[in-house]
């Protein structure tokens, strides 16, 4: 009887209406299609296809770090520690809908009458959801669990970039170090050269002050790059939450330029939709639906029932027969007359708020097309750019050999021969510099589309 009372009132609460709008997804603010032409590549034709970090990244190396901080991140253990809370407020906004079931038994003493007995169960304030309030702030809690995931998601993606560009960054610095110390090396011996040369009276001694300045500009160069080097490592070893084996980090960029893959993003702006961030803030835009009709329900009389199923005796032994049972019912109905209009307002706030919500989702997205954009333009550029950068390397690298030999043989002087080894180490450096953008642009496109095929948080 007792199954059969609670199944009744949960049915009763269960067939209520909503009042929250139909949702609809909001139409995309954006065009259809990524930019093509001028700056940008032509996009691959269809839609993006299902994809993983490791079909981006393949260096071994980068996969093991990539491992290693998903399970070591303190920034991941935090999201997942948010949802796993997300994921119990659903289930506490989900047990409101059913009727709480409590058993009570006791035993009272009283002197001439014995020691009598009592077993009672019933159902206290159970709220029969007419108007969806629970229903829907229970929808609402959903959402903002699914938003959570969501944002887990974006940490994930987040995480994986960082550790690719840190990767990238570790690299160029590496190789930047080695420039560093091979100008070094080179100004020293044009040091000890420009000096035998003062010493013999045929160089005069601002040559000697301009060499010794190089040099000291290499050495400072030098020292910078390797507390860069070691800036990178602090910072690899903070995404990955753990020691990292010194193995596992590239000597310079020439390791690493075929363990990156570009992504070929598509030609529908559609994929955008699929961006954690951008699912997260529609999540967040339907939980702020589903309050509407919370606050709406609230413009309604709340009715609840009770129920109390029972037994009393004062005999143990008689407790359980058929004269002990007591049964008693009732219902409430609470409705305040007048609030100043507090619910209504109330309406008026979830609206609002909604609203607020549906921006934040229409800019999450027009923010995403702007960041592939972005993103696609370097990538529409960067070849030239890699192009002009090596030729531009070439060339100071031969101008500079060649004033060099002019300025040993006595036709130019000590100064031109400066200006075309200042030439070359600049050329150099920007040349590294082009390449690490060329590898980071792999990174960005694959964190500005957002798309990864990550088993579910849990």
């Amino acid at each position: 009887m007792t199954r059969r009372f609670v199944a009744a009132l949960t049915a009763t609460a269960l067939a209520g209406c909503s009042l929250a709008p139909a949702y609809q997804r909001p139409a995309a603010p954006i065009p259809p299609a990524f930019p093509e032409g001028g700056a940008y590549p032509s996009p691959a034709q269809g839609a993006l296809p299902t994809l993983s970090y490791r079909e981006l990244f393949r260096d071994p190396r980068l996969q093991t770090l990539i491992a290693q901080a998903f399970a070591n991140n303190r920034d991941l253990r935090i999201a997942a520690a948010n949802l796993a809370s997300a994921r119990a407020q659903v289930r506490v906004a989900s047990s409101a809908q059913f009727p709480e079931v409590d058993a009570d038994g006791s035993a009272t003493y009283r002197r001439g009458q014995g020691v009598s007995y009592a077993l009672q169960g019933g159902v206290s304030a159970f709220e029969l959801d007419l108007f969806g309030r629970l229903g829907n702030a229970t929808a609402a809690q959903r959402e903002r669990a699914l938003a959570s995931e969501a944002d887990a998601r974006t940490v994930r993606i987040g995480l994986v970039a960082d550790l690719a560009n840190a990767w990238i960054a570790c690299a160029a610095d590496r190789d930047l170090l080695a420039i560093a110390e091979d100008t070094a090396a080179n100004a020293r011996k044009a040091v000890e050269l420009t000096r035998l040369r003062l010493e013999g009276g045929i160089a005069p001694r601002t040559d000697l002050r301009q060499a010794e300045q190089v040099l000291d500009t290499a050495l400072e160069d030098v020292a910078q790059q390797k507390a860069s080097v070691a800036q990178d490592e602090n910072l690899i070893r903070l995404l990955v939450g753990a020691t990292v084996d010194p193995a596992l980090l590239p000597d310079g960029l020439g390791q690493i330029d075929g363990g990156f893959v570009a992504l070929a993003p598509g030609t529908g702006s559609e994929v955008l939709l699929r961006r954690p961030d951008v699912e997260q803030a529609e999540h967040q835009l339907q939980a702020a639906n589903a309050d509407i009709g919370v606050a709406r329900a609230e413009l309604f009389p709340h009715i609840s029932l009770t129920g109390l199923l029972g037994l009393a005796s004062s005999a143990l032994s008689s407790l359980f027969t058929g004269g002990a049972f007591t049964a008693t019912a009732g219902a409430n109905a609470s409705y305040a007359i007048f609030d100043a209009g507090g619910r209504r307002a109330n309406v008026a706030v979830s609206e609002a708020q909604r609203d607020a919500a549906l921006a934040t989702y229409e800019k999450a997205i027009q923010t995403a097309f702007r960041e592939v954009s972005d993103v696609l333009a370097v990538r529409g550029t960067i070849d030239d750019r890699l192009r002009a950068a090596h030729a531009n390397t070439v060339a100071a690298a031969d101008t500079a050999q060649l004033t060099d030999q002019r300025y040993r043989g006595g036709i130019d002087t000590f100064l031109a021969s400066l200006i075309a080894q200042r030439s070359l180490y600049a050329a150099r450096r920007d040349e590294v510099a082009v390449r690490a953008t060329m590898l980071d642009n792999v990174v960005e496109l694959y964190r500005a589309v957002g798309a990864d095929t990550f088993a579910p948080v849990s």
